[in-house]
């Protein structure tokens, strides 16, 4: 009798199995042992994180168990990231993005700035990038950003009565905005960002990624403003009704003590986050010790207990599977043999086809990946190894792969960022809305590697 698997969990769950055990007693010439077991477990995870077998944290999880369990590498590889400043600030940004929440203060910032400057349906859309880079400096992770931009937004398409196909778009325009423009600053991004300096295995001031990814993240957010505008026209005119809008604002009252004192620590953290090469402290143990003052009694009190929720462990064991590809992978040679396997034999001599290249293949994993922090585990270490014959600084192809990564996206499950914007409760745009943007930003990916190959030649990276 034949047992037919209708469930697709079930069925990838079996094919991720089967793949794993094939290449486990496969012998494959030049890569090891212990390289062909992490290659196993390796393909096994990013089947199941693509099929979404299960939540990715919980594959996640078993994916570094069974590396330990299994031998292939110590705990303390492994589990690494722990022991490091990134998932500390981490931590501290979801902590800080609480405060900013829970004071008031982001939502208070946005009704200021609306009430001035937003008039028309362009103008909204401007507000929003506008909005996204001004919080990007206090708000060290997009996802908290999006969700008070849009708290905003929904008051403003409320009371200027927006039609719902038109609201779509602005929520669409707020978690698309996030992307790029999450790229300017370091702790724009909390993970991708900094991530990306931990798979190049590199130490980078926040004045130094502002130098070298600062212009090439403000041409792909300018890029990405002109194609929602080209491509997503309001259909019936906009009036706002200022008066609601600050009627909002008298909602909030004065400014309080416990937004005076988030303001107080925020510019703290800002200022230690700009001068960190000066002071030489680590950007993880700057933010978690500014969050921690925030829950203090004496010039804090903002931070409570409760908030310690609104930080996901589920990210975190995420971020630490996708670290451990990486470094797991070097360990056992996997990322050797990858970069032999995957990429061409001779190196192309020219340093803007290497460009081209690496945002090409990289983009092609990512269509099927679909995880930009998966891909980077395998790409970047691998075009790592690749760029040595050119003897790059290994932040050129590091960065070079999370750019066109980073900022492209067909489908909703391509990027975190526009996939936890789905749905009614949060942008409220559909998939045909993302493949509509998503198609022509690969361009956009590809136009801004380009600069950056110009750009970093102006500035001595390459």
């Amino acid at each position: 009798m034949v047992v037919i698997i209708r469930d697709k969990r079930k069925i990838f769950l079996f094919i991720g199995i089967i793949v794993a055990l094939v290449i486990w007693n496969l012998e494959i010439p030049s890569l090891s042992l212990a390289g062909r077991k992490m290659f196993s477990l390796t393909l096994m995870t990013v089947i199941f994180w693509s099929a979404k077998v299960a939540d990715s944290a919980y594959i996640a999880s078993l994916f570094l168990m069974l590396i330990i369990i299994l031998d292939i590498a110590p705990a303390a590889e492994v589990l690494s990231l722990w022991v490091s400043p990134t998932i500390y600030l981490v931590i501290g940004a979801y902590l800080i993005a609480a405060a900013v929440e829970r004071s008031g203060l982001g939502e208070r910032i946005a009704y200021k700035f609306i009430i001035r400057f937003v008039d028309s349906y362009r103008s909204i859309i401007y507000a929003i990038f506008v909005l996204t880079f001004v919080l990007s400096l206090i708000i060290p992770h997009p996802w908290p950003r999006c969700f008070i931009i849009m708290s905003v937004m929904s008051v403003v398409i409320k009371n200027a009565g927006i039609n719902s196909r038109d609201a779509s778009k602005i929520g669409l325009t707020v978690f698309a905005a996030a992307i790029p423009v999450s790229m300017i600053f370091l702790t724009g991004q909390s993970s991708l960002n900094i991530m990306t300096l931990e798979f190049a295995g590199v130490n980078l001031s926040w004045g130094g990624w502002l130098l070298y990814m600062g212009a090439p993240a403000v041409l792909a957010s300018i890029l990405t403003l002109f194609l929602i505008l080209t491509l997503f026209k309001a259909e019936a005119e906009v009036k706002i009704d200022k008066q609601k809008i600050e009627n909002k604002m008298l909602d909030l009252g004065k400014i309080s003590a416990e937004e005076k004192r988030t303001i107080f620590w925020l510019i703290i953290a800002v200022l230690l986050w700009m001068t960190d090469s000066i002071h030489g402290i680590e950007l993880g143990w700057v933010t978690l010790t500014i969050a921690v003052m925030m829950s203090f009694p004496i010039g804090g009190d903002i931070l409570k207990k409760e908030d310690w929720n609104q930080v996901p462990v589920k990210v975190l064991i995420f971020l630490n599977a996708a670290v451990a590809i990486s470094n797991v992978g070097s360990l056992t040679g996997m990322n050797n043999w990858l970069a032999a396997v995957v990429l061409p034999a001779e190196a192309p001599t020219n340093m803007l086809y290497f460009a081209l290249m690496t945002a090409l293949i990289s983009m092609f994993l990512h269509m099927f990946l679909g995880s930009v922090m998966s891909v980077m585990g395998i790409a970047i270490p691998a075009f790592i190894i690749f760029a040595e014959k050119f003897g790059l600084n290994p932040l050129v192809p590091a960065l070079f792969v999370y750019t066109a990564i980073g900022t492209h996206y067909i489908l909703p499950f391509h990027h975190l960022n526009i996939l936890v914007g789905m749905g009614k409760e949060n942008g409220n745009y559909s998939e045909k809305s993302v493949i509509k943007l998503g198609i022509p930003m690969t361009a956009v990916s590809l136009i801004t590697v380009i600069f950056e190959y110009f750009w970093w030649q102006l500035t001595g990276l390459i």
